[in-house]
């Protein structure tokens, strides 16, 4: 979306010809983008206005959206990263909705918007951000302090404390997901980096297991912590400045070399254990053509079941 459809915030030339061209002929298409931080509805609804084309969520595809099917996880503690305030937690989190549709123990949440369309939540019952931990245990950066009215603001109560002396009563992040852009990445590196060495995921503690050579990887990440996804592998990205600025993709190589400088890295024989999605990688692309399929047999009125012949990709980036 940013460099093909829109530069920063406005749409660039015949940016909603080409669109409408699409819709006239009937042609299926939607969008992908390693953008984030929003839920799709408000995403969708935004570039309805600014490209002044009718879109529909299932025609939307963020950096973090293939993070809905992660389901085994939605009863679980999570970690979340990045994005403007608590707008991440509400994009992850579960609300208070109506069940409308269940597959085996998977059931699909639902909820009314203020216009009456359903918006499709990802699920996940107990999350937690960095501003949670730093409000309830500020000792955790000291050099926080100067942030602390901004983390105020949205922060909410841990679900359990930070109690190393008794670790079957202390905060256990079950998974860590850096859903879009980081904004204090010296506190979301500390916050992060002691989860990974931590013992099952466990604040506060020390795996015994670290740098024990005995082991695959040196023992790190090897003693229950919990998985680690990035979202978005762009170094840079397009924004209203006239030079490309850091995005995710930079924070990930800063946290790597912070890896690497604790543990030893390559080294010593010591890997950061992570999954990475968004373009280019083959987990985001096999998403999309799901949602593109389904878009398909939208506008064929069910069906158009047979496989795509050909999917064209448009993109500012030659490597993708």
């Amino acid at each position: 979306i940013d460099g093909v459809l829109l530069r920063s915030s406005t749409a660039l030339p015949r940016a909603h010809a080409a669109l409408s061209f699409l819709q006239r002929r009937r042609i299926p298409f939607v969008l992908l983008t390693n953008g984030g931080g929003k839920h799709e509805a408000e995403r969708v609804a935004e570039l309805s206005r600014k490209l002044d084309v009718p879109l529909d969520e299932g025609m939307i595809v963020q950096s973090h959206t293939p993070f809905r099917e992660m389901t085994e996880l939605w009863d679980k503690t999570v970690l979340v990263v990045g994005g403007d305030g608590g707008s991440c937690r509400e994009v992850a989190r579960k609300r208070d909705t109506q069940e409308v549709a269940g597959v085996g123990k998977r059931v699909l949440k639902l909820e009314l918007l203020a216009d009456g369309r359903r918006l499709l939540r990802y699920g996940f019952k107990s999350v937690v951000t960095p501003a949670d931990l730093i409000v309830a245990h500020p000792e955790i950066w000291p050099f926080a302090r100067v942030f602390a009215p901004y983390y105020c603001s949205f922060a909410q109560p841990l679900p359990a404390p930070i109690l190393p002396s008794n670790p079957a009563a202390s905060l256990k992040i079950d998974a860590i997901y850096v859903y879009s852009d980081p904004r204090d990445w010296s506190l979301d590196t500390t916050i992060i980096l002691d989860l990974l060495l931590s013992h099952a995921g466990i604040l506060g503690t020390l795996s015994r297991k670290n740098d024990d050579a005995s082991l695959p990887n040196r023992g790190y990440q090897q003693d229950g912590q919990p998985p680690l996804y990035f979202s978005n592998p762009d170094l840079w990205w397009a924004a209203a400045y006239h030079l490309p600025r850091l995005g995710q993709g930079g924070f990930r190589a800063a946290f790597e070399g912070v890896w690497a400088a604790v543990t030893g890295g390559e080294r010593r024989g010591v890997e950061l254990l992570k999954t990475v999605i968004g373009k280019p990688f083959a987990e985001t692309y096999e998403f999309a053509e799901k949602r593109l399929r389904a878009h398909r047999q939208g506008l064929l009125d069910g069906g158009g079941a047979a496989g795509l012949k050909s999917v064209y990709m448009v993109g500012d980036n030659p490597g993708e």
